[in-house]
């Protein structure tokens, strides 16, 4: 479950990246990140537990570094004893932003899942400091994780797999890499066995800046698409065999790009700055 945030306080930033962002031409999404941490005063903790290529983590400290972060340190685990020790508790409680980089979100989950170093992440957000997860990092922040799936773009039963995430939050479940490699199937599979969660696709290059008032901002060259059961009116899920498609009445979907919002609360979309069309 989502940590208490303390009173009088406000919850960090929690920022899901579709993978594959803008790392060298214009990284808007990287550099908004090192901006929300401090800038200059920014301490970075990146999680590369995800990937198993040895430079990412040090990828992600030059890049932070050379958008101006004043520190940004890499912190692996291999084990889940490696989850308790003290000394990367204390330089975790140290950190203004916490990155967890892509690769397989099973790997972050299994090593994490339920140790100090995860239940550390969730109590840091809530005090406040902004946690941001690419590709499989993004899938792992919220409570309802999904852990694999098939592409497509109709839903059909048995078509993805949920696992438990850090559970950062439990008011959306996201997917990534979602136009690239057509998961609107899966993600509203995910979203008949869980009508309350908001469900949200990330193009690649693109985020989800979620602030401590629930509003969602689009960041980056893709487009975020937003599907809510709130109003769902029917589902054939409890009615269909495995691998056939499901009759779902009543699903929003918003199509969201840069500049566009989205409240989770709410759950009202917004264009944002962008000029309505003219008849």
């Amino acid at each position: 479950m989502p940590s208490k945030i303390p009173d009088g306080g406000q919850r960090g930033w929690i920022i899901p990246i579709g993978g594959a962002e803008e790392k060298e031409n214009d990284p808007a999404i990287l550099r908004r990140f090192v901006k929300l941490c401090g800038g200059l005063d920014a301490d970075i903790v990146v999680i590369p537990t995800a990937s198993r290529l040895r430079d990412t983590g040090e990828r992600y400290e030059k890049l932070f570094r050379e958008l101006g972060a004043g520190r940004a340190e890499q912190m692996d685990f291999d084990t889940r004893r490696d989850a308790e020790e003290d000394g990367r508790l204390e330089r975790l409680a140290q950190a203004t932003g916490i990155f967890l980089t892509g690769g397989n979100q099973l790997r972050i989950t299994t090593l994490l899942g339920g140790t100090p170093i995860a239940k550390l992440i969730r109590a840091r957000n809530a005090a406040g400091v902004h946690v941001a997860g690419t590709s499989a990092g993004a899938a792992v922040l919220s409570e309802h994780m999904i852990a694999f799936g098939e592409e497509g773009s109709s839903p059909r039963a048995g078509s993805v797999r949920l696992a438990p995430g850090l559970g950062l939050t439990n008011r959306f479940i996201i997917d990534q890499h979602f136009r690239q490699r057509d998961r609107f199937g899966r993600l509203s599979t995910a979203l008949a066995f869980n009508p309350f969660a908001i469900g949200i696709g990330l193009d690649e290059d693109t985020a989800a800046f979620i602030g401590p008032d629930n509003e969602l901002e689009v960041v980056g060259s893709g487009a975020v698409t937003v599907i809510d059961a709130n109003g769902l009116q029917f589902s054939s899920m409890d009615q269909v065999e495995e691998r056939q498609p499901v009759c779902l009445l009543g699903l929003t979907v918003h199509v969201l790009v840069a500049g566009a919002t989205f409240n989770l609360h709410t759950r009202r979309a917004s264009a944002g700055g962008l000029s309505p069309q003219k008849e």
